[in-house]
């Protein structure tokens, strides 16, 4: 009852004239966004970042839980119509989708995966409201060494999963760790790595390693890559499905949204791990098999659905524990510490009213998503003609504007710079780049939890080790650190006899 009467209250909040707008706003320009190859939520957020300091919190993260459910919905668009992914979560609905589109049916591969995002993200935003207690209470439980560990175990998962190896994950963290520990030490007051420049006494600011590396980083890595010319299939008939695609659609929807939500829960596990189990599931309980590979809507309806529940289960994490589980997540967690707040345990007793604001919103969201996307289709495929050095021009223009408005300082301009030529380094050699946010963030945080630890236990290491949940935390760790690795070696030893 109590949670019925908490989320009815945020949406008597979500529900006013200017949260509406900011919904309204965050779909809109997520979806386009989406639609936009290469571009994510995660870059749009970043270069939103700076309204931070005008907007007030829940207004602010209304647009952006728009964004992030809208850019994830809007990447299935190119999947479909020009076999380009807008997002990796969106690779395996291009499987089918475009095969689909090549047969005349763009519209009912677009209409199933908006249907199927709407069911989806509605049960996952569900998932979100019912298990944000549990989780909390749970969290509750945690000492210094449980959330020394479980931060570990975040460092450990985030860097093995999201790099194109775990040693690029691990450089990419530690470089993460080196920005968050530039600046005065506020324990000791001791100045740390700040070169003799009197402007990084304060610390790097996370806006700035966000924007440097998600829109600087990123535009230079678009702009130095080739483009080539996408061959856009007009869509000629209306967007709709037969009861033929309904009755082959809805089941798809419910097994990707059970598959999507827990594992976009858990740390690392991303929208791509449930959308490949989804196709795969959809392919063997077909009674269409042999519609796979020549364009399947269950190879469609199922891990769209999938992904967009993953983008709910990536936010059950972030507000209860802290944890951000993926790249958008680290930038949402940044516009969090922007405004003061630390998510975790104490967040639903500290800013109760903001949280259910945001899960009410994300009801509205989905609504707002479905109305919208279905007859906007044409509209959203005007955007991929955009010439993409305007694109480039005005995301750096932006970039730049956004950073200097915020302190008027040219050291920060530098450093944007300086980051983002960082982070097409890091594209250009297959680096990943969330977990230097991570750790920028995650860092300066665990340190603090690892020093109250010690001090609790005299300086005893064995702390983390006494205790039931941080010993597993750990374990887990290690077997996700050393697992692959052992598999791998295994198969290699049963290849070779």
């Amino acid at each position: 009852m109590d949670t019925f009467a908490s989320l009815m209250e945020g949406f008597s909040i979500a529900l006013t004239p200017i949260n509406l707008l900011w919904a309204l706003c965050g779909v809109t320009v997520g979806t386009a966004i989406g639609v936009l190859p290469g571009l994510g939520p995660g870059l749009t957020i970043a270069l939103l970042l700076p309204i931070t300091y005008k907007v007030e919190p829940t207004s602010a993260f209304i647009l952006f839980a728009g964004i992030y459910y809208g850019a994830m919905y809007g990447g299935s668009t190119t999947s479909i119509l020009i076999n380009t992914p807008g997002e990796s979560a969106s690779i395996v609905t291009s499987i089918e989708g475009h095969k689909m589109a090549r047969r005349g049916r763009a519209g009912a591969a677009l209409a199933t995966a908006a249907w199927g995002s709407f069911v989806a993200g509605t049960l996952g935003t569900l998932g979100i409201t019912f298990l944000a207690h549990p989780v909390v209470e749970f969290a509750l439980k945690f000492g210094p060494a449980e959330y020394f560990s479980l931060m570990i175990l975040c460092f450990v998962t985030v860097s093995a999963v999201l790099g194109a190896s775990t040693l690029r994950g691990l450089t990419a963290l530690s470089l993460g760790l080196f920005f968050g520990l530039i600046g005065v030490d506020l324990q000791t007051g001791q100045a740390r790595y700040h070169f003799g420049i009197l402007e990084l006494l304060d610390g790097i600011s996370v806006l700035i390693v966000a924007v440097g590396l998600f829109a600087i980083g990123e535009t230079l890595h678009l702009a130095a890559t080739k483009k080539q010319e996408d061959d856009v299939i007009e869509l000629d008939g209306p967007v709709g499905m037969t009861k033929e695609d309904w009755r082959r659609s809805w089941k798809p929807w419910l097994r990707g949204a059970l598959f999507g939500f827990p594992i976009g829960a858990m740390p690392a596990g991303g929208a791509e791990i449930p959308t490949f189990l989804s196709y795969y599931t959809e392919k063997k309980l077909s009674k269409h098999a042999d519609e796979f590979g020549n364009g399947a809507i269950e190879g469609v309806a199922g891990p769209e659905a999938a992904n967009n529940a993953s983008a709910a289960g990536v936010l059950v994490p972030l507000l209860t524990l802290g944890l951000p589980t993926s790249a958008t997540a680290a930038i949402m967690l940044s516009a969090f510490t922007s405004y003061g707040i630390n998510p975790g345990p104490q967040l639903l007793q500290t800013q109760g009213q903001l949280v259910w604001t945001l899960i009410a919103s994300l009801f509205i969201g989905n609504v707002m998503l479905l109305v919208l996307n279905l007859p906007l289709v044409r509209v959203w495929v005007k955007l991929l003609k955009i010439p993409a050095p305007m694109m480039y021009a005005g995301i750096l223009i932006f970039s730049t504007i956004g950073t200097y408005g915020i302190s008027r300082s040219v050291m920060d301009l530098v450093l944007l710079y300086i980051v983002g030529f960082i982070g097409f380094l890091m594209r250009r050699f297959e680096f990943p780049t969330a977990p230097v946010i991570i750790g920028m963030i995650l860092g300066p945080m665990a340190e603090q939890e690892f020093r109250r630890a010690m001090t609790i236990s005299n300086g005893d290491m064995m702390i983390f080790l006494s205790k039931p949940i941080s010993v597993g935390l750990l374990a887990i760790a290690l077997l996700a650190l050393i697992g692959p690795h052992v598999w791998s070696w295994f198969r290699r030893k049963e290849a070779a006899a």
